[in-house]
């Protein structure tokens, strides 16, 4: 499905001219400023989860990250979604059910309690959609799985080929390597997990940062093309969390 990248344009023009207003705006890192959103239909829920192998992973390119996607989202879609529609959520809470897509970030740290594992179970069965990102190498990657495993033990990830609809709910990705921001001697690659219903669960960014690139989106020293395409995923994936 093809659209104009006008908007992103004017939106990401937006973001570099109020980046100084934002630049000094609190980064959690293993703490965090709880955000109350507005009553909007789309919000981004920020997983906090058990992390037995560091700590703050979870809270990596908070709140920047989610405030610049959301506005590109805004000004390029129909949906309901402002910037200040995000949440942290804690994943052993109910309150999860709430949203329909959720984000976790450095899944390498990821050891989840069987709260939590109960959780997400429920979750992916009622339908909810969860964006893996800022991860590399196979060690992180395998203690994913390894998480994922006590969800579903019959469930495992695998791996995503550019022709899948999720590259073209909304915009039409061509190609898988148009950034990566780890030097790991890898390519950037995108998984699915099932969701037992044909479609996926999760988009997991392995070898990658998309997150990243929305955080610094409006710094002139990132590079624009793969910004502009981090934010293009972004958009492809909320939709696709809203419309399966």
């Amino acid at each position: 499905m093809r659209h104009p990248a006008r908007t992103i344009c004017l939106g990401l023009t937006v973001l570099m001219l109020g980046g100084a207003l934002y630049s000094q705006r609190f980064r959690g890192f293993g703490f965090f400023e709880q955000n109350d959103p507005p009553p909007t239909e789309f919000i981004f829920a920020r997983l906090h989860y058990g992390a037995g192998r560091g700590g703050g992973g979870w809270s990596h390119d908070y709140p920047d990250a989610e405030e610049h996607i959301n506005q590109i989202v805004s000004e390029a879609t129909a949906l309901n979604v402002e910037r200040m529609s995000y949440r942290v959520v804690e994943l052993s809470s109910p309150e999860l059910f709430t949203y329909p897509f959720a984000y976790i970030s450095e899944p390498g740290e990821m050891d989840l309690t069987e709260e939590e594992i109960l959780n997400l179970r429920e979750y992916v069965n009622r339908g909810g959609f969860v964006m893996v990102d800022d991860f590399d190498g196979p060690y992180a990657l395998e203690n994913l799985r390894e998480n994922l495993r006590r969800v579903f033990p019959d469930r495992d990830i695998f791996r995503l080929t550019i022709d899948h609809e999720i590259f073209h709910t909304f915009y039409d990705i061509d190609s898988h390597q148009i950034m990566s921001p780890y030097n790991v001697g890898a390519d950037a690659v995108f998984y699915g997990y099932p969701d037992g219903r044909g479609g996926l669960a999760m988009i997991i960014c392995h070898n990658n940062d998309v997150g990243d690139f929305w955080e610094w989106i409006d710094r002139p020293e990132y590079p624009l093309k793969p910004s502009a395409e981090a934010l293009r995923l972004g958009i492809n994936f909320f939709i696709y969390a809203m419309t399966h």
